[in-house]
């Protein structure tokens, strides 16, 4: 029995770009999203540098794409693709699934990600919904996030080194720390250095501006102790 698709077809077609650099599977994704209702397929890019050119010429709604390809990779094209302001979705397709792909694929404004292996229908349906704007994630990849959720993250620093961090951000000297503190200037020294090195800065100015950065320290409002 053929199998078809369930969701509504109506109204102008979905425009595909297909960035990979095996030409077998640029070719089968190629030919399955043609034969399929509501999908035109405007073109194939072989690597990055490619899938940008013909983005910004194309114009596609949503754009699969791979990551590991020679020249510009994957995620290096989907940051350029957002700092030239090109409006299509991105669908990351890829047969990686770590951490280490999947959140800087995502943080560099992939709508979704899905897995190669995937099946023709939950392809379909990703590609719909990237087109709507919706994020869309294969369920080994939504399960290592939620599990990435819920498994807390190990604290950048320490207890005593943001205490030692906070002081130094209204105002204290190693003595006054030291003070407050009941420890040794040479223990505040000793912590100081190992925030410097935590946060790859060199001196506390730019500590105390890294640690606001990365929202390890919140300022106090005016008046505030």
């Amino acid at each position: 029995m053929t199998e078809h698709t369930t969701e509504p077809t109506t109204g102008p077609p979905i425009r595909l770009l297909i960035a990979d650099d095996h030409p077998i599977v640029r070719d089968g994704l190629s030919s399955m999203f043609a034969a399929a209702p509501g999908f035109e397929v405007l073109g194939q890019a072989t690597d990055g540098a490619a899938a940008v050119r013909l983005a910004e010429e194309l114009r596609p709604d949503v754009i699969l794409m791979d990551l590991r390809m020679p020249g510009m990779d994957g995620l290096t094209a989907i940051t350029e693709l957002a700092r030239r302001g090109v409006t299509a979705r991105v669908l990351v397709l890829t047969t990686y699934d770590t951490d280490t792909h999947v959140l800087p694929a995502i943080e560099a404004g992939a709508t979704g990600y899905l897995l190669k292996d995937s099946p023709r229908e939950e392809l379909l349906r990703g590609a719909r919904a990237a087109a709507r704007g919706e994020s869309v994630l294969s369920p080994a990849v939504a399960a290592r996030l939620m599990n990435r959720v819920k498994t807390p993250a190990p604290q950048l620093l320490s207890q005593r080194e943001l205490e030692v961090l906070q002081l130094m951000a209204a105002g204290n000297t190693n003595r006054e720390t030291a003070a407050r503190l009941f420890i040794t200037e040479a223990t505040v020294k000793s912590h100081l250095l190992n925030i410097y090195a935590k946060l790859g800065v060199n001196d506390r100015a730019a500590a105390v501006a890294e640690a606001f950065n990365r929202g390890l320290l919140v300022p106090r409002a005016p008046g505030h102790p």
